[in-house]
């Protein structure tokens, strides 16, 4: 019995060496990580995860511009492909918007019309258009200005649009595995302005593509620093009212005192709304006949910034699927908005799970299966 409590005593006072060596080191928010991840039942970051984190609120306008519903609204059913990919990924949403309306619109695992669930990346698409509309409102100069004419620690000749296109240098490191990582402490931590600012540039900027979490964030701060709001302030006045959006959104924050938005990530917000964001980037900033953006900034995000990364333009990714050309916003667990413009088409897809790319692809699996099921689904129609 002594020597049992001497090896419970032990593993105690190990326990508590590590936990006080954790945060000597800087890395005690892994016990948030743990206690808002595995202590819920989840293996890694969840689409309903944005209670247990502190937000900001992205107002939404007094007057609703609801979604119309096409004269077909549901007609055709879901293929037996698509319900069972759907089912498979516990998808939370899935629309299909054709022209100026909803023409399918189907909800899974008690998810609704009204149901915020987290964006994940898909903020990095809405963070560039913010960036945009900073330029058009005169707040910063152009895509070339340098990101030191706002924080002077990044004079290494690092451009806001560097930053927008991922090709900043910097050396963030985007491991999704690892709890010592860059973006494990940006999820999870407490103050992610000092984080970004204890970054370097280590590669020459403005010269290849390389996918980092801490470009957008960097930008996020650039933005409220030019514009003199926060981010969500700015979305809400920039996008979320002129879009007549059906509620409030929510911004995660890293903490309740330093109240930086996380802007590479985690906007919670609902599919519809999601949706308008794809129909004002297909219709080349209009909407209802305002120019929120000038049609040039699409143009240029949906483009690729680099020809030996073809599928990355400024803050959306691309593909040329089915000889189309598409440009989307991407969230990790399978969180998309799907752009055709030819089509006049908007898909958007929120749930749980994805399937894996396949090796040497930029792109994952279900994204192109979303987009075959929906045309066999509109070939139907036909």
């Amino acid at each position: 019995m002594k020597k049992l409590l001497r090896i419970l005593l032990f593993f105690l006072g190990f326990l508590l060496f590590a936990s006080l060596l954790l945060y000597v080191l800087g890395y005690g928010y892994i016990f948030k990580a743990v206690s808002t991840v595995y202590f819920t039942g989840h293996t890694t970051a969840f689409i309903d995860d944005y209670p247990y984190f502190e937000n900001s609120v992205i107002e939404n306008a007094d007057s609703v511009q609801q979604w119309p519903l096409h004269e077909e609204y549901n007609e055709v059913k879901a293929t037996s492909g698509l319900d069972s990919l759907n089912r498979e990924l516990e998808t939370a949403a899935f629309l299909i918007i054709k022209n100026d309306s909803i023409w399918f619109e189907k909800y899974y695992n008690g998810y609704t019309d009204t149901s915020r669930t987290n964006s994940f990346s898909m903020a990095k698409s809405i963070v560039t258009a913010l960036m945009f509309k900073a330029i058009q409102d005169g707040y910063i100069e152009n895509t070339e200005q340098p990101v030191a004419d706002f924080y002077p620690e990044f004079n290494q000749g690092l451009t806001v649009g560097d930053l927008s296109s991922m090709a900043s240098g910097l050396n963030w490191d985007e491991n999704y595995y690892s709890p010592f990582s860059s973006t494990a402490r940006g999820y999870f931590g407490d103050d992610l302005k000092e984080q970004i600012l204890e970054l370097e540039v280590t590669e020459t900027p403005g010269k290849e593509f390389e996918y980092l979490s801490g470009n957008t964030e960097l930008l996020g701060m650039v933005i409220a620093k030019a514009s003199g709001k926060s981010l969500s302030e700015y979305l809400s006045e920039s996008f979320w009212k002129p879009l007549g959006m059906n509620d409030d959104a929510l911004w995660q924050l890293d903490s309740e005192e330093n109240e930086m938005e996380k802007a590479y990530c985690c906007i919670a917000s609902n599919a519809r709304n999601f949706a308008k964001f794809g129909k004002l980037f297909i219709n080349y900033g209009d909407w209802q006949g305002k120019q929120l953006l000038d049609s040039s900034y699409i143009v240029m995000a949906s483009k690729p910034r680099f020809k030996e990364t073809p599928y990355y333009g400024y803050g959306f990714w691309l593909s040329d699927h089915k000889g189309k050309e598409i440009f989307y916003m991407r969230g990790v667990l399978g969180q998309y908005v799907i752009m055709i413009p030819e089509e006049d088409l908007v898909i958007v897809r929120l749930g749980r799970k994805l399937i894996r790319k396949e090796k040497g692809d930029k792109h994952y699996k279900d994204f192109y299966m979303y987009i075959d099921e929906t045309y066999k689904m509109l070939n139907h129609a036909t």
